[in-house]
Parts: structure tokens; sequence; C-alpha cells
């Protein structure tokens, strides 16, 4: 691991710009790809250019998978076609090489396709792009060990030497048919503790886990992390093995869907990065702003139906009522998102989080106004507006526990992604309620 200083960036800026790379090879010869590419997205453009050609093949394609996608574009911009299609590409496992493919503008995608002397290679990346890239097959690499159930014990290991040369981990070792479908997994223990003329179908294990390729990315996630998988095989409708999805796949699904998450319930409908151009990011985060501004204006709009002249304290209060009720709607709703992600909210369940989410409303609600009502007769204001205020608070988180824990069920059952109620959604809605609670109970107290 590296630690990365100002001095030592500096140092390497001085190393490149004096073109005296004999003593950058020999200062960076171990070092983890992931923190060479830590230390490129310090470095201007030209320098991470010049950094990256420090490495050999092997480690420079394994460095630019670990790069930010504004960063890898800024060094492939440096690069010949042949260079990607021979150097990083060759190698790179199918599924990165794809992924890296897909990066890349159509034009150059096709010139880097018909430069790719691995015929086979080619083919196989090929074949990964047509899949959506938020499905399994959007994310398996072909490459894995597979041998047929009839073969004996001697076959299967000259099968699996030829085919693991091709391979840089072996995580599993999966069983087929004559049909090429997916049987079961074979350990290695088995396979060395065993008679050489023992055929494979007596010894592997029929249950394995798979998906199909067109499952979505995010049940793969829920898939591996409920059974604890490293790998998982992926099969077409037929059961016919296609390749393996790892952990390290995964992961990167589940920091995206969590970023995509955290924009939405920050009212930002698209996925952006601070890289986007301007009208990209206002695209995105504009339609919330402006549901935010409409439920303003009908905010606005409910004060001038309540007149305040005869007890205009009680708009001393807007803030409060409007702040409980958002964040307590905020919170059941994050509560709820977060359990209809990880699948542990079933449809019997639904009654029962509604239920507790009223008694935690109830009981929240409770103590909120008897603090309220206490430190109003402390500071010495009128009991009847006291009253009302701890009345309305009471009301109003009722109201946004009930309402935040609804929307995402809500939104969830009609394929909405309920990540949206988390964010202004929620908070404008119980802010324009709240209001319409808190003026309806000062009418019917204070009569105004």
């Amino acid at each position: 691991m590296v630690e990365l200083t100002k001095e030592y960036i500096e140092h390497i800026q001085e190393r490149l710009e004096t073109e005296n790379t004999e003593e950058l090879i020999t200062e960076f010869e171990n070092l983890h790809p992931a923190d060479a590419a830590e230390i490129m997205e310090e470095l201007k453009e030209t320098e991470a250019a010049a950094f990256y050609q420090l490495f050999d093949e092997e480690r420079s394609a394994d460095i630019l998978m670990e790069l930010e996608e504004e960063t890898r574009a800024k060094v492939v911009r440096h690069l010949s076609t042949h260079e990607i299609a021979n150097e990083i590409l060759y190698n790179l496992d199918s599924d990165d090489a794809a992924d890296f493919i897909a990066e890349l503008d159509d034009d150059v995608k096709e010139r880097v396709i018909d430069e790719i002397q691995d015929i086979e290679h080619a083919k196989t990346i090929v074949d990964l792009l047509n899949y959506p890239e938020d499905t399994a097959g959007g994310l398996m690499a072909k490459e894995l060990i597979k041998v047929n159930e009839n073969w004996s014990v001697l076959t299967c290991v000259r099968k699996m030497r030829r085919q693991a040369e091709e391979i840089e981990e072996v995580h599993a070792v999966y069983v087929v048919d004559d049909d090429d479908r997916l049987k079961g997994t074979l350990s290695l223990k088995k396979l060395l503790t065993n008679s050489t003329r023992t055929k494979v179908k007596e010894l592997y294990n029929p249950a394995v886990i798979s998906v199909k390729a067109s499952a979505d990315d995010e049940a793969v996630a829920i898939i591996m992390q409920k059974y604890d998988l490293v790998v998982l095989p992926v099969v077409d409708e037929l059961g016919r093995l296609l390749g393996r999805i790892t952990v390290d796949d995964v992961l990167d699904v589940m920091k995206e869907e969590a970023e995509r998450d955290y924009q939405m319930a920050s009212g930002i409908s698209e996925s952006v990065e601070q890289s986007d151009d301007l009208f990209r990011i206002t695209r995105a985060r504009l339609p919330w702003l402006l549901v935010g501004m409409f439920g303003g204006v009908v905010a606005a709009q409910m004060l001038d139906l309540f007149s305040l002249e005869e007890n205009g304290t009680m708009g001393l209060f807007i803030p409060l009522i409007a702040a409980m009720g958002g964040n307590v709607g905020v919170q059941s709703a994050a509560i709820i998102v977060q359990s209809l992600a990880n699948e542990s909210i079933k449809r019997g369940t639904i009654g029962n989080k509604l239920a507790k989410e009223l008694g935690v409303g109830l009981l929240n609600g409770a103590i909120i106004s008897v603090l309220v009502f206490g430190i109003s007769q402390i500071l010495g204001w009128e009991i009847m507006l006291a009253t009302t205020v701890s009345i309305a608070l009471f009301a109003v988180i009722i109201f946004a526990a009930l309402f935040g824990t609804f929307v995402p069920l809500a939104l969830d059952k009609y394929n909405i992604d309920p990540a949206l109620a988390t964010g202004p959604f929620i908070t404008t809605t119980n802010d324009v309620i709240g209001l319409c609670i808190y003026f309806g109970i000062g009418k019917l107290i204070l009569g105004f």
C-alpha cells in the first residue's frame, strides 16, 4: 500500500519530467495495480500516460481497469487501436474486456475489434457485448473450467490442465452433460483422492446454484450475498453453461447501486458524475427541485388561506412542524427502502411493518409532544398555543411515519425504484400535509 503524499507525487512528476524512467521502473517493480491507479489519478493527463508506459502489458491492463472511467479515457487517448486490441484486451478477462470496449466510441470500438488478432477472444467479447450491462450476462466472464460427467478422473485432469492455461484463477470446476447443460460442481479433493478410472458422474455435487444470463444484476448480488458465494455460474434458458460471475464483479454492482440510491434519495433523477457536462448534471437535478418548488408554492397558498393575523405566533412554529414531519418521513422511508433492497420484507410481513411504524410513530410523537409542551411551559407560552403545537406535532409525526412507510412499498409494487421515496417527494409532501394538519388543529383549538 502506497501513502500518497504531496511530496511523493511531486517526486514522481520530477522523474517523469526528466525522463528518468529507469529509476521509476525499478521503484515500482512490485507496485500493486490499485496503487498504481491511485497515483495516476493524481497526475496530469500526459504524466498519467507516461507513467502508464512504465509497466509491462499484463500489469498495464490491470492498472487500466482500476482507474476511474474519466482517467481511463484520458490514458486511452494516447494509445493506438493496435495497442488497445493486442496489449490491453489480450491481457484482460472477457468480462473486463467487454466492459472496456463498451466505454469506447462506436467508431473506435469497431476498429479495435477488427485489430484483435485472437479470433476466439474477439468472438467472446462481441458475444458478451450483446448482453445488457445490467444483467448477469453483462457481468459474466467466459473463462472457466468445465468437465463432462462421463469423463474419467484421468481424462478430467488432462482436460483441466489445458483449460487452466487460458485462465488466471480457478474458482470452481463445473460439470456438464453432453449438451453442455450444467449438472453440478466437482471438488478438487474428490478429484485427487479417487481412482483415475472413476467417472465424474460418481463424484460431482449436484447441489449447484446458478443464475440465468437474463437475470438482473441486483438479483445476482442478492443471490451471491445470501448464499455467501465467491463465484456464480451463468446458464441460458436451456440450462447450458455460459460463464461465471465472481464476487469482485458483484462488489462493483453493489457500489454502483448504493451510489445510485444515494443520488436518488438526494433528488438526483439519473446517475451522474462530477465530471459530466453542465447540462447533464442540471437535467439530473432539476426535476425534483421543481417538485420541491411546487410544494413550496402550495404551502405558501395554504398560509394565505389560514389567516395568521389573529394568531401570528403560530407562524413561529412552522419550521418545527415541517422539520419534524420531514425527518420522521425520511427515517421511515430509509428503513423500508433498505429492507426492500435486502429482501428482508416478505409479502406476509408488510402489515406488520406498517403496524410497527405506527407504534414507533405513536411513541416518538408522544415523547416529542410532551417535551415540547414541557418546554413551552418553562418558556411561558400560552397554554392553548402550547396544546395546539403539541397535538399537531403528535399527529404530524404519526402521519409522516405511516406515509414514509407506505410510499416505498407502493412504488416497489409498481416496479418503481423505492429510493425515490426517500428524497424530496417525502419531505415536500410531509411539509404540505403537515401544515394542513397544523393549521387544521389550530383552527379547531384556537378558533382563528
